[in-house]
């Protein structure tokens, strides 16, 4: 069955999601509490992180982490605050920890930031906005579905995505065409891990035993909402619908995630020919 869905004039999760920013800028030299920031956002905090980094392609630890060492550059620039002061004011228990973070943030140590002319990376504190071009409408359905299992390559890269760079590049793609007859055609988002890498695992279905070199995923009977997309690829067909599901969608309807990880279907994936058609299928409950 289809239903149509049209986003409304309620705020409340925009409020919300900015107050989380406010409450991160003013605790910024503090503990960012996870009880208060599941408080702000009326739902559980790992809910939270996993929306954030869908929307933001990045973790939240990660934004916090940039944040913080963007005002420890400004302040090596406009204090004169001893260095090891500065690392424990934002969160770092020594002064090489801080040291390894900056530089890997900045590309230069701390003690070089108060030299002349040294670049530094500025990371702005998020603000989040709903831009209104018209009144548009999400077409999803509902499945309730047995129990399944996926057959496929699980790895943690250091980007959203990478690893379908890592299977279409070193064979194991081909390798699975030989296995089960078809192409990994799903995608199983599994979450940001803290350092803001991505948990991500190409699959197909698969009803077999074990196969050497891959890994199974078995998911429990459950409750689905699919979303459809499809368009050019260089439109950002599949990020704009997951900003439409996280920005839209789930904060103002009955649904909520259930913890499972989501698929993503690529019914069709052509770059060559710009164009894609893709499922994201998400396990809820409500």
């Amino acid at each position: 069955m289809y239903y149509i869905y049209k986003a409304g004039e309620d705020m409340e999760w925009m409020q919300r999601i900015n107050r989380v920013m406010d409450y991160v800028e003013e605790h910024l030299r503090d503990e960012i509490c996870e009880e208060e920031i599941s408080k702000i956002m009326a739902c559980p905090y790992q809910n939270f992180q996993s929306l954030f980094g869908q929307v933001t392609n990045i973790s939240f630890s990660e934004y916090i982490r940039r944040r913080k060492l963007t005002m420890a550059a400004y302040d090596l620039q406009n204090t004169d605050e001893k260095v090891l002061d500065i690392a424990l004011k934002y969160g770092y228990q020594s002064g090489d920890a801080f040291r390894v973070a900056f530089r890997k943030m900045h590309g230069v140590n701390p003690t070089e930031v108060r030299q002349n002319a040294v670049p530094l990376m500025f990371y702005c504190r998020l603000e989040f906005q709903i831009t209104v071009k018209g009144v548009e409408s999400m077409r999803y359905t509902i499945e309730d579905k047995k129990a399944f299992q996926v057959l496929g390559t699980r790895m943690t890269t250091p980007y959203g995505g990478g690893t379908w760079a890592v299977v279409k590049s070193d064979g194991t793609n081909e390798k699975m065409k030989d296995i089960s007859g078809d192409f990994f055609d799903l995608g199983l988002c599994f979450g940001f891990q803290e350092d803001g890498s991505n948990d991500y695992m190409c699959a197909v279905l698969w009803d077999g035993p074990k196969v050497e070199g891959f890994v199974t995923y078995q998911y429990p009977p459950a409750t689905w909402l699919i979303f459809q997309t499809k368009g050019k690829i260089s439109d950002n067909i599949l990020g704009n619908l997951w900003r439409q599901i996280n920005q839209e969608f789930l904060p103002q309807s009955q649904y909520d995630k259930c913890g499972l990880p989501t698929i993503e279907r690529y019914v069709f994936w052509n770059e060559a020919e710009d164009a894609g058609e893709v499922e994201v299928c998400i396990p809820v409950k409500y």
